[in-house]
């Protein structure tokens, strides 16, 4: 009875569905909930450096040697994966452990995140397994050889 009562329209439950309506009609606040609903929104303190830092990874498609994929593919066996978007092969030679995995990949559309907007594109990041960026930089970056090992060793 009580799910009855609660479901039943009255005049403050539809004003706030239209005030709702009204704000995912515009731009911001349909980027902000959107961020909120797909969890890219959520931040975690990796230290200062580029804005995807600590932040969920956007599933971009990408294209690869293997063929056309996504970033979240590459993430289906819940380990750190470790994606390089500067020159094919740069990676390659970097000391990384086994369950590391490295991709080289290409994305060519827009580096755009729902809370921060466009951000610079990265040449390379370290994914963590659940999806969150543990590091970002490029070939010769600072801190790269300790990301892999913090994120690799599964802390």
């Amino acid at each position: 009875m009580a799910q009855v009562a609660l479901r039943r329209p009255d005049p403050r439950t539809r004003a706030a569905g239209e005030v709702v309506s009204e704000l995912l009609g515009m731009e911001e606040p349909r980027r902000r909930f959107a961020a909120m609903q797909s969890g890219l929104d959520v931040h975690y303190d990796l230290g200062e450096g580029h804005p995807l830092l600590g932040r969920r990874m956007p599933d971009v498609d990408l294209d690869t040697r293997e063929g056309p994929s996504t970033v979240y593919s590459h993430l289906h066996d819940a380990r750190p994966v470790l994606m390089n978007f500067g020159e094919r092969g740069s990676l390659g030679k970097v000391p990384r452990p086994s369950q590391v995995k490295l991709v080289d990949a290409r994305y060519s559309g827009p580096w755009e995140l729902p809370v921060l907007g466009h951000v610079r594109a990265p040449e390379a990041v370290l994914v963590r397994p659940d999806g969150y960026v543990a590091w970002v930089g490029d070939v010769g970056g600072d801190g790269l050889k300790d990301a892999l090992a913090w994120w690799s060793a599964g802390q």
